[in-house]
């Protein structure tokens, strides 16, 4: 018998001072049952960081052809792929094929840097990628947040994040490793 995905269910209000963008978002995230609490809370962060009115939850680890957040134009053309992770250097450069922008959320410090050295060449050529890192400190703080329903609250300043619930807050501090050429 094949294990079921977890429904996470979470209300986030986010208050992005940088870009102007203030919204209350009702969200439903399913935990494939590999999934860890801690990449659920990344990819939570992942929407916070680049929330919009049609950014949407992909089916992720489950399909390989969707990414693990996407967002799309009126047509179905793919506007922003977004990774979380460190998946395959020959995924990316398939997003980057199929999409205007291409955002990867790494963590896990000591094999981020290991597979950063690895594909950080092929990866510079991808004009439309970017890519930030977590620190292993605040991933941890993440998945401590994940309940299977939650309350919280994103503000975004100066590039760095404040997520918060009623009782702990995480300060974010992503560190940008790439940047996109063509946004």
């Amino acid at each position: 018998m094949a294990l079921k995905a977890t429904v996470h269910k979470a209300e986030l209000q986010i208050a992005d001072i940088d870009r102007g963008y203030y919204a209350e978002h009702t969200l439903t995230l399913a935990r494939h049952p590999s999934e860890t609490e801690d990449r659920l809370m990344v990819r939570l962060l992942a929407f916070a960081m680049h929330a919009g009115d049609r950014l949407e939850f992909g089916r992720g680890l489950s399909t390989d052809d969707e990414p693990d957040l996407w967002q799309m134009d009126a047509t179905g053309n793919i506007e922003h792929w977004l990774e979380v992770g460190l998946p395959d250097e020959r995924r990316l450069r398939r997003a980057a094929g199929r999409s205007a922008q291409v955002t990867l959320i790494a963590y896990g410090q000591r094999a981020f840097d290991v597979w950063w050295q690895k594909n950080q060449a092929a990866l510079t050529r991808l004009d439309r990628l970017t890519v930030w890192s977590l620190p292993d400190a605040t991933v941890a703080a993440l998945g401590a947040l994940a309940g299977r329903n939650m309350t919280l609250q994103c503000i975004v300043q100066d590039g760095a994040l404040t997520l918060s619930d009623a009782t702990t807050s995480v300060a974010v501090e992503p560190e940008l490793r790439q940047r996109a050429v063509r946004p």
